[in-house]
């Protein structure tokens, strides 16, 4: 996968692009960090169809 070289923030006043190594640093470990925590494909399936069906 390619390095992530460039991130965008959405903000009240408009997008805002970091580029500098120490904050890309701390999106990439944000970014494992959250894919490590994420539900499954499956798993999400299931956790939504078990909600719906509890409406």
């Amino acid at each position: 996968m390619p390095q992530l070289d460039t991130a965008q923030l959405d903000q009240f006043h408009g997008p805002a692009l970091l580029d500098a190594e120490a904050l890309l640093d701390k999106y990439r470990n944000l970014l494992d960090i959250v894919e490590a925590t994420a539900l499954s494909p499956e798993k999400s399936r299931d956790l939504i169809h078990s909600i719906a069906q509890n409406l």
